[in-house]
């Protein structure tokens, strides 16, 4: 019984790492189309297949909800140099639960002329998630937000997203009212 099992385990272990290989397509000169681990040398267009879900660079440590809840609903935070203690707690209320998001600092005018067209106001704070805007910083209106796009409400420990410091503009742009 026992060397059975540790039969199957080395079965398992070896179908595994054969699975990790690569598989590639590629084009003969004839024109037929060919799949294997490696192509030909006279292969026209050889291209590496690639399967399962594109995760992107630094997703590797997030679970799956979070990762699906991120292809689904991405989250956008739209600050400014003089936006204050709003941006702030937003930061700090995304960085506790944990949710991995993307900072955009509204300094040139072309991006505070992008950032009215998408929102339709001028005020910072601005939590994006997915389609929907929340404008200014409301915890409650934040989380119900994030809630319903399947982000956890804490993060597990030691995951959550290491984020670069936000940028300094050298010169602020001011939002014309």
């Amino acid at each position: 019984m026992k060397n059975i099992f540790i039969s199957i385990c080395l079965m398992l272990a070896v179908i595994t790492c054969a699975q990790a290989d690569s598989l590639y397509r590629w084009v003969d000169k004839d024109g037929k189309v060919h799949y294997g681990d490696r192509p030909d040398e006279d292969a026209v267009g050889a291209e590496q297949k690639k399967f399962g879900a594109p995760v992107s660079a630094g997703d590797d440590d997030l679970s799956y909800s979070v990762r699906k809840a991120k292809q689904d609903f991405p989250v956008t935070l739209y600050v400014a140099p003089n936006c204050g203690g709003g941006c702030v707690q937003g930061r700090s209320l995304l960085n506790k639960r944990g949710i991995p998001f993307v900072e955009k600092n509204l300094v040139t005018k072309e991006d505070i002329d992008e950032f009215k067209a998408k929102t339709g106001g001028d005020v910072v704070p601005v939590l994006a998630v997915g389609k929907s805007v929340n404008s200014g910083f409301e915890a409650e209106q934040w989380n119900g937000a994030l809630d319903i796009a399947g982000y956890p409400k804490t993060a597990p420990y030691g995951s959550r997203p290491v984020l670069p410091a936000p940028a300094k503009p050298d010169v602020p742009a001011t939002a014309e009212k």
